[in-house]
């Protein structure tokens, strides 16, 4: 009988097995393929530093402490704490400090600030990641056979537009093979630097803290230099957190610890001991570690790792979409599943199709790795302490014990990313300005939306009928046979879309919903707890509240069957959904922020239509549109 009392904590390791070996190919695809360039640019970036013994020791001993500090300690010992039912990153971030902080409106607006302009600069990153991975990987060619150098723009593009064109397909099938491929990926780099390592064995005294400080000390100019170039091994700890609600906290910290850290230090400690025993290899050290008749095979799996790499942020890009739809800074976005069982794994074709160009756009633009990594750092490094500033915030509404010590934990790492963002800063004219201003124009769009979508509902909620002693009222109404379903933000009001039909047509249907859609502050609402049916009039009119989560998109078709499950069975072909479309018109006057009511406007003619949005059959909708002046 033993086994039996062993069958529940196999099944619990195997399981936690399989989600630490998922964790690799998703959460560390981007941070394992930054050893493809980030040595490689301290001493043959834009601002190379003189290679020389002691430069060798300080870089590699600041990378080290670096990783240690962001990643180990911020990122996956302490930031994964703080999760919003099960999920990470900066919206979901924003999301809890929203619920803690209602009473304090100051606060709130200093987080909402921070999270959408940390969420703004991920879309760069979203669109660098995938040109610098991939670039870098395919320069190992140039490494192999110097005469193909010329090809590897070419073959860049290719399978960039390779990788974009099987996103509609969906990551379930290929994303099975992305953890034993990452795997595979970091045995290989980290047994790579364990015999250069072997070769060279002086190169461990970089671990010494003190070769930091001293290379800070004496040669404060390069060092801070140089951060700019340590900072890309830290580039893709942030998905750690991004990517928490896939995986859990523990197969996380399992897989960083146990396989990621130690193989990538590995890595840089190699790439350091060979550029000491041949300087000539500086142009190119993480190849030039393998043998000759391994690079080929090298180039191979560090080009499929880097597409993995790139999954991760377009993925990424996807999941901040959506839920910036869903908590209102974005039109409604038509989101395809490409998957039966993972929520997660979603398609958003426009955003698929643009990011595409411009990937496309900067690898022509900028032609290698190494220019391509001046623009990489400043968005991730603005995003890091963004978030850590974040965090702060929510340490000081939920901590009760020990929020001091948490708070100085903070203000250090929070100091430290201040100094790798004021070093990248060196890099703005190099291609640094590029996610600056992807950032602020992707700000700019978020928080108009949000503002247009205010005045709006601020502009209706000055016509609207009190729902109350209104049903009695409507016994004199002519009806007609069917159903109608009239789509309302308040369920205390009368939804406008009914007073327009009763205004114009004069008729009201025999039977009649009003049906809200909510979203609530958490990723995901369950079925048994989304739906809310009271009935106004006996078998004639019913309010209907539908809640989701911010991750979750709305499907008209699956609130039917729930709605059934109730008792209230609504036949499709004799429902109508009756939708409401509020514009603002043209500035009478101009002003000096008349411009975003042209991005409003400009915003509002190109968002999907509703019934799209709610998954509504099209031959089954009525729109009635109002004009808002002011």
């Amino acid at each position: 009988m033993a086994y039996q009392n062993a069958s529940p904590a196999t099944a619990h390791d195997k399981r936690l097995a399989v989600l630490s070996l998922g964790a690799l190919g998703v959460v560390f695809g981007d941070i394992g393929t930054s050893p493809l360039y980030a040595f490689k640019e301290a001493f043959g970036g834009a601002h190379a530093l003189p290679l020389s013994e002691s430069n060798v020791f300080g870089v590699l001993s600041l990378i080290f402490w670096s990783v240690m500090l962001i990643v180990s300690v911020k990122y996956v010992s302490f930031v994964l704490r703080f999760d919003n039912k099960g999920e990470g990153g900066v919206l979901a971030l924003l999301a809890l400090a929203s619920q803690l902080f209602r009473k304090n409106r100051r606060l709130s607006g200093i987080a909402t600030v921070v999270a959408i302009f940390a969420a703004s600069l991920f879309y760069g990153d979203a669109v660098i990641t995938p040109a610098i991975s991939v670039l870098s990987a395919v320069e190992g060619i140039s490494v192999a056979t110097p005469a193909l150098e010329q090809w590897i723009v070419p073959a860049t593009i290719i399978i960039i537009i390779g990788v974009f064109a099987l996103q509609p397909y969906g990551t379930g099938k290929i994303g099975r093979l992305f953890g034993p491929v990452t795997m595979l990926w970091f045995f290989i780099i980290g047994g790579l630097g364990v015999m250069s390592i072997i070769a060279t064995p002086a190169i461990l005294k970089a671990l010494d803290p003190t070769y930091a400080v001293r290379f800070a000390v004496q040669s404060p100019g390069l060092a801070f230099i140089a951060l700019g170039s340590v900072f890309l091994a830290l580039t893709g700890g942030e998905a750690l957190y991004a990517d928490m609600g896939h995986f859990g906290r523990k197969p996380i910290r399992i897989a960083w610890f146990g396989l990621v850290l130690p193989a990538l230090m590995l890595n840089y400690l190699g790439q350091g001991a060979l550029v000491l025993r041949n300087p000539a290899a500086v142009k190119n050290p993480f190849y030039l570690l393998a043998p000759p008749e391994l690079l080929i095979p090298l180039v191979v799996l560090a080009t499929i790792a880097t597409v993995i790499a790139s999954q991760a942020t377009i993925s990424g890009a996807f999941s901040v979409t959506q839920q910036a739809s869903r908590l209102g800074y974005l039109p409604r976005v038509p989101v395809t599943h490409t998957s039966e069982t993972e929520r997660g794994q979603i398609y958003i074709g426009q955003l698929n199709w643009l990011m595409l160009i411009v990937v496309v756009l900067l690898v022509l633009g900028f032609g290698s790795s190494t220019h391509l990594a001046a623009a990489y750092g400043i968005a991730v490094s603005a995003t890091m302490a963004l978030e850590t500033a974040l965090v702060a915030l929510v340490v000081i509404a939920m901590a009760k014990r020990a929020r001091a010590l948490m708070l100085a934990v903070l203000l250090v790492i929070f100091t430290v990313e201040l100094i790798f963002f004021a070093s990248n800063t060196t890099k703005i004219a190099a291609g640094g300005w590029f996610p600056i201003l992807c950032g602020l124009a992707i700000f700019t769009l978020l928080t108009t939306w949000k503002r247009g979508a205010e005045v709006l509902t601020a502009g209706a909620a000055g016509k609207q009928v009190p729902l109350k002693g209104f049903c009695e009222h409507l016994a004199s109404v002519t009806r007609v046979p069917g159903t109608a379903v009239f789509f309302s933000a308040n369920r205390q009001t009368v939804p406008t879309t009914l007073l327009h039909n009763l205004k114009h047509n004069k008729v009201l249907h025999e039977r009649v919903v009003f049906l809200t859609l909510t979203t609530e502050d958490v990723p995901k609402v369950a079925d048994d707890e989304r739906i809310e049916v009271d009935m106004l009039v006996p078998q004639s009119i019913y309010q209907v509240v539908v809640r989701y989560g911010f991750m979750e998109d709305p499907d008209a078709m699956h609130v039917l069957k729930l709605l059934a499950q109730r008792g209230l069975r609504l036949e499709i072909e004799e429902t109508t959904f009756f939708l409401g479309k509020s514009t603002i018109a043209r500035a009478e006057r101009r002003g000096l922020f008349t411009w975003r009511r042209e991005v409003f406007r400009w915003m509002q003619r190109n968002a999907p239509s509703a019934a799209e949005y709610f998954k509504l059959p099209p031959d089954r909708v009525i729109e009635l549109g109002t004009q808002l002046r002011f």
